[in-house]
């Protein structure tokens, strides 16, 4: 009886999830349209998500591209296997690594700033007060940081394989010098538009997921502040699984795809 009420719940939740981004994509073209006064939420959260996760990201990726080449080239020399370096570098940095790593650096930074944020002003009321004076708080406290959070993810994905894939380098020409121009022929001769397709798709989902998430946790609370730094773990623990069980649905559906 018990595991079915909660199965119900799931249910319910899970369609009340979808509803939210629904009613969120509808808002996207009246924000668009009219919400010049929440341009400002924009450019904040972008700031916030992108420019200062960067200086997050840049290293790990480095780091990434170096530590492939360091462990993979030798292991693929040993077997004469050298060229398979790039294709292995695109599928960890571009395609399956990269994206999901920078999903989870803005959850860390940004879903528990976005819940506790949005949780804050419904124990205060402000979001009662947008709903007295006529202004929709989907399309003025949701869009803008649905959209500041999924085109960060695109621009940081971005970053993350062009840093990665450099980091490669510097260390193929420490360990094992060859002309640069050969390096990034290599790499574009292996990369394919399925590739950069995928990271993009990935970008969105995974921006989508982690805003819809944040902000739908941070409506949740009702009206006791210790609700906020919970509203907040929900946040990062759901945005971590949605991101998750999409990067194993998406990569499933690219190799149904390419084979």
């Amino acid at each position: 009886m018990v595991i079915g009420r909660n199965v119900r719940v799931k249910i319910n939740q899970l369609f009340y999830n979808f509803g939210f981004f629904k009613k969120t994509l509808q808002g996207v073209w009246y924000f668009i349209m009219r919400g010049q006064a929440s341009y400002r939420a924009l450019t904040m959260q972008i700031y916030y998500t992108l420019v200062e996760a960067m200086w997050i990201s840049i290293p790990i990726a480095l780091g990434i591209g170096a530590a492939i080449n360091i462990i993979a080239a030798p292991m693929l020399a040993g077997f004469g296997q050298q060229q398979l370096i790039y294709p292995i570098l695109i599928l960890i940095i571009t395609r399956e690594l990269g994206p999901l790593l920078t999903a989870f650096i803005v959850i860390a930074r940004s879903a528990t700033a976005i819940a506790t944020e949005i949780a804050g002003m419904v124990i205060s009321h402000e979001v009662e007060a947008y709903i007295a004076v006529g202004v929709d708080p989907i399309e003025h406290l949701a869009v803008p940081r649905f959209l500041g959070v999924t085109i960060s993810l695109v621009v940081l994905n971005i970053y993350f394989s062009v840093f990665g894939l450099a980091g490669s380098l510097v260390v193929a020409q420490i360990f094992n010098p060859m002309p640069v121009d050969h390096y990034f022929n290599s790499l574009l001769y292996n990369l394919s538009i399925y590739d950069l397709l995928m990271l993009v798709v990935k970008s969105i989902v995974f921006g989508a997921i982690i805003s819809i998430s944040a902000i739908i946790q941070g409506l949740s609370v009702e009206r006791a502040s210790t609700e906020v730094p919970v509203a907040g773990l929900r946040a990062v623990s759901n945005a971590f699984a949605g991101c998750i069980v999409a990067a194993i649905v998406l990569s499933a559906m690219y190799y149904i795809m390419i084979s």
